[in-house]
C-alpha cells in the first residue's frame, strides 16, 4: 500500500515585500499552522519518508516548519510541476516516485490541490484551506501502479480543527 499526503502551504503574507509570487512568505498564522500540522502528522502516524514541494517560498517554509515541529526528517525535492502544473501532470509525476517511498508528502497550492484530490479519488469537490492536509491510500505495491481514481481518502484535516485542542508546542 502506498500513502500520499497533500499539504497545502500555510497562510501567506500578502503585505510582505516580494517581487514575484513564488517569493511570497508565510504570515505568522501560516507559520503556526505549519508547525501544528507537522505535529499532527507525527501524532497520526503519517510522517513522510519523502517530500516533493513546490519551489515557492511559502510551500518550502511550510514543509520546513512542519518537519521541524513534527520531529521528522526525510529527503525533500523541489518540483516545478507542483507550482505550475495541472492535476494530471502531478498525477503522472507520482508514477516516477521511487518504490522505496511508502509515504509521500506533496506540498503545493490551490486550486490545483483540490482538483488533484478529485482526480486521485475519482471525483468530488473538496475544500482545502491553507495548511490543511489530505491523506490518501492506494492499493498498489509500486508508485508506477497508481491510476487516477484509485485513491481512498482517509482524512482531510484543516489546522483550525485544533483551535481549542492544541497538539503541544
Amino acid at each position: 500500500m502506498k500513502r500520499l499526503v497533500l499539504l497545502r502551504h500555510g497562510k501567506s503574507d500578502w503585505d510582505a515585500p516580494f517581487d514575484q509570487d513564488r517569493e511570497r512568505p508565510l504570515a505568522g498564522r501560516g507559520r503556526r499552522s505549519a508547525k501544528l500540522m507537522g505535529r499532527f502528522l507525527a501524532a497520526a502516524g503519517w510522517t513522510p519518508d519523502r517530500v516533493l514541494t513546490s519551489p515557492a517560498l511559502r510551500a518550502r517554509a511550510t514543509v520546513e516548519l512542519a518537519a521541524e515541529s513534527g520531529g521528522w526528517s526525510c529527503p525533500v525535492e523541489l518540483e516545478e510541476v507542483l507550482y505550475s502544473g495541472e492535476p494530471e501532470d502531478i498525477a503522472e509525476r507520482l508514477r516516477t516516485v521511487p518504490n522505496s517511498t511508502e509515504t509521500l508528502l506533496l506540498a503545493g497550492h490551490q486550486p490545483v490541490w483540490s482538483q488533484l484530490l478529485a482526480v486521485l479519488v475519482g471525483g468530488g469537490a473538496y475544500r482545502l484551506p491553507t495548511a490543511s492536509v489530505a491523506a490518501l491510500t492506494f492499493d498498489a505495491d509500486t508508485w508506477q501502479d497508481l491510476e487516477p481514481g484509485t485513491g481512498e481518502l482517509r482524512f482531510i484535516v484543516p489546522p483550525k480543527l485544533f483551535k481549542h485542542v492544541p497538539l503541544g508546542e
